[in-house]
């Protein structure tokens, strides 16, 4: 008899589930509370007909290499991935910027002085990208598919990014490079594993690149649910689950959830202990999203940046760390740090007459209400003078904004809950098995779960296999 299986949301990780699940013979139905399946993995036209604008994420340098996506076999179900010139840039005070090549020979080179231990402290990574990305992206506390490489990146990645910037770095340059790949932690760089993030995402930019879904990151999701759907699962849109226990029966019920959603739908369904747990979950910092339509390029100071597919404005190293502190402790740094994403800049596809949409966010205070624009927008002009002069159109998402679109995002937390302290070891619970909810049936396959945050799968893939040994070992 077949067994069945239930998925609460259709984000990424619902469907990367959901289409694994199906793929090994599983009846598998997904619901989505939203009329449009993908959770932060969306696109619309915000800005008219032939402008296509990433409504959550934007590059992938996690997504092309995740394990996940390349079982599945995305690339061909639909899923194209476009390669920018430049995979990141980082503007400097003074007209220049510090650029990460997809050879990181000339990124070495460019770094002059920096680039011998540049090369080194990314080299081998840049080598194995797969082997990097299978270590990383799963439970810290579990045995590694490929130990040896896991302690390699260990013994460096459980540095602070401070800290290791100051070892291995003597120029402005290097430092702010490693600071902003470590920032996407979205935690102080004084704390310890920060570091692990900048080498992972500095040597995929050296290997497998950063790069963007053509068409928009729709085309992610739109490949997930081709795959679910032809190996006979569905989904069910406008669909709501307000109450575990309004499910029809299945074998496993997997919820693309954090916990503040599962403890509203499940009040006296978990074991009390699971609960309480799930009650003292902390969320980390925000975003404050916005997407803009501009009458030609950003006119960045140093040109090399128009070709780069996401920029790093976050000013020297100092300022980085600074800003994140400051938005850890809850407070608004003057100068935040701001991630800009030059989509169109690599996929035609998504503009026209001349014309560029692009995506930014700042990291903010968890669910602030300060209007955050006058300072994001100061941040890009720092670099690209005239900046203001070729905005035609905005549209802005504060926290709130974004948790109301998609309750995930609680106070616009795009990570599924803090990384800090044990949180990082231990997603969403104490426990060495954490895709099981505490009781049998019940699994949870969101960002709150092992790696944490991103467009990549992970979460899904893992709990999935979770659901298949469990049955394996009671059948």
């Amino acid at each position: 008899m077949s067994r069945r299986a239930v998925v609460v949301g259709a984000g990424p990780n619902g469907l990367t589930a959901a289409a694994l699940l199906a793929t090994r013979g599983v009846e598998v139905t997904v619901y989505e509370r939203d009329a449009q399946i993908g959770g932060a993995a969306r696109s619309a036209e915000l800005f008219g007909p032939g402008f296509v604008s990433d409504l959550g994420a934007a590059a992938h340098p996690f997504g092309v290499a995740s394990p996940a996506f390349r079982e599945l076999a995305l690339e061909q179900n639909g899923l194209e991935w476009v390669q920018p010139e430049i995979p990141m840039a980082h503007p400097l005070p003074g007209g220049r910027a510090a650029m990460l090549h997809r050879d990181i020979e000339r990124t070495a080179q460019e770094l002059g002085v920096d680039g011998p231990n540049w090369r080194r402290l990314h080299e081998h990574f840049s080598h194995h990208p797969f082997e990097t990305v299978e270590n990383a992206m799963g439970p810290l506390l579990r045995i590694p598919p490929h130990p040896v490489d896991m302690v390699r990146l260990g013994v460096l990645g459980a540095l602070p990014a401070a800290t290791l910037a100051n070892l291995v770095f003597r120029s402005g340059a290097a430092k702010a490079l490693l600071a902003g790949s470590s920032a996407h932690a979205t935690l102080p760089l004084t704390r310890p594993l920060t570091s692990a993030f900048g080498i992972a995402f500095g040597a995929l930019g050296h290997s497998t690149g950063w790069p963007v879904a053509k068409g928009g990151s729709v085309s992610i999701t739109d490949a997930l649910a081709r795959v679910l759907l032809a190996n006979g699962g569905r989904i069910e849109t406008n669909a709501e689950v307000t109450d575990l226990r309004d499910l029809p029966r299945a074998d496993a019920v997997l919820l693309d959830l954090t916990p503040k959603q599962i403890l509203r739908i499940a009040p006296e369904q978990l074991e009390s202990r699971y609960a309480a747990h799930l009650a003292r979950w902390k969320y980390g910092a925000g975003v404050h999203k916005i997407d803009y339509l501009l009458d030609g390029p950003v006119p960045w100071e140093d040109a090399r940046v128009a070709s780069a597919g996401t920029v790093h404005v976050g000013g020297e190293f100092r300022q980085i760390i600074e800003a994140e502190r400051d938005i850890n402790r809850g407070r608004m740094p003057e100068k935040p740090f701001v991630m800009v994403t030059q989509q169109s800049a690599a996929d035609s596809s998504r503009t026209h007459d001349g014309r560029q949409v692009l995506w930014s966010y700042a990291h903010v205070p968890n669910g602030t209400a300060l209007d955050v624009r006058p300072a994001l927008e100061a941040q890009i002009e720092r670099f690209a003078p005239g900046f203001a002069d070729v905005v035609l159109e905005r549209r802005e998402w504060s926290p709130s904004a974004l948790e109301a679109w998609n309750p995930n995002l609680v106070g616009g937390d795009i990570g599924g809950g803090s990384m800090a302290g044990t949180q990082q070891l231990f997603r969403p619970t104490p426990s060495l098995h954490p895709y099981r909810a505490g009781r049998r049936g019940l699994y949870v396959c969101s960002s709150s779960t092992p790696p944490g945050g991103g467009v990549h799968g992970m979460p899904g893939l893992h709990a999935a296999r979770a659901v298949l040994r469990d049955w394996g070992r009671r059948d």
